[in-house]
């Protein structure tokens, strides 16, 4: 299904104003050698949405975007001593933003930020295309109901026989490969690095059940569901000359259903002391993501 503007803030929007209903009731940048392939003195230009933008992360420099100076981005940047940076990441942003202005959010249209100069690119992509935010409100149970021991979610989006998500991840594989094609025209001479999500749901049922209110049946779906959302990604930054940033590894045993000390994803329930967006990597997480990140572009690993 292919969300426009409008609809992608409200349904944003939606999943904080779900989180408070059902409740109703400074990181230090990460370290690494710097990397030749980062083109010391070169431009680095930061695409994606919210998962790369981290809403509500303190400090946020662009409130409609939710895009914070501590994102995987930011620690990138400093980690590496890179000068010239532009960050474009937006909360809501599709693939189809790369070409287009987000109206709503004041963003421009993301491959804009490109250029013959630039040496290094990130790019955080997909989960937006595949719906991210309606998964997110269709499989989390109401506060006033209790969390099923079955399926419900599952058995919506496979009612007609056919997997609606792994559709949408397999539609929006041709739309990322085209992403990853136009970054190399506009800027041949950068190293270009495919972000993949970190793990949302982890294997502790009873957790999920709190942190998430993910039904039991739904929590082996959905993992499968990002598992092959990351594996698209992975295939696209192969076969089109990407390095492919593998955030699994830095966010397992840290994902939403662990302790809330121990996340480095929110569940739907954050707290003012760690801000956050609802099912959002919060600083930690973008921390562990930039590790992710800078290891991936030192080791040239494809």
């Amino acid at each position: 299904m292919q969300l426009r503007n409008r609809t992608r803030t409200r349904w944003a929007l939606a999943v904080l104003g779900s989180a408070v209903a059902l409740v109703a009731g400074g990181v230090a940048p990460a370290s690494a050698t710097p990397s030749p392939a980062a083109a010391a003195g070169g431009r680095y230009v930061a695409l994606g949405d919210s998962f790369t933008s981290a809403p509500l992360v303190p400090r946020q420099v662009h409130l409609k975007c939710g895009r914070s100076d501590v994102n995987y981005p930011s620690l990138t940047r400093t980690a590496l001593g890179i000068r010239d940076f532009t960050d474009v990441s937006c909360g809501g942003a599709t693939t189809d933003d790369m070409w287009e202005p987000q109206s709503d959010t004041g963003n421009p249209a993301q491959l804009d930020a490109l250029g013959p100069d630039t040496a290094l690119v990130t790019i955080g992509i997909g989960g937006n295309d595949i719906g991210f935010g309606e998964i997110v409100i269709q499989c989390a149970t109401p506060l006033h109901k209790p969390v099923p021991h079955d399926n419900p979610c599952e058995q919506r989006y496979t009612q007609t026989g056919t997997d609606e998500l792994q559709r949408r991840i397999d539609a929006t594989a041709p739309k990322v490969a085209d992403v990853l094609k136009a970054v190399h025209k506009r800027a041949p001479r950068a190293r270009v690095a495919l972000v993949g999500y970190p793990v949302v749901i982890g294997p502790d049922t009873e957790g999920c059940r709190q942190s998430l209110r993910v039904a039991d049946g739904d929590q082996p779906y959905l993992r499968r569901t990002l598992h092959s959302l990351d594996a698209m990604l992975h295939r696209e930054a192969d076969t089109h000359g990407a390095l492919y940033v593998d955030t699994t590894a830095v966010s397992t045993g840290h994902d939403a259903c662990r302790p809330f000390d121990e996340r480095y994803v929110e569940g739907l329930f954050t707290r003012p002391a760690r801000p956050a967006f609802p099912v959002h990597p919060n600083a930690n997480g973008e921390r562990a993501m930039a590790d992710a990140v800078l290891d991936t572009i030192r080791d040239g690993i494809r």
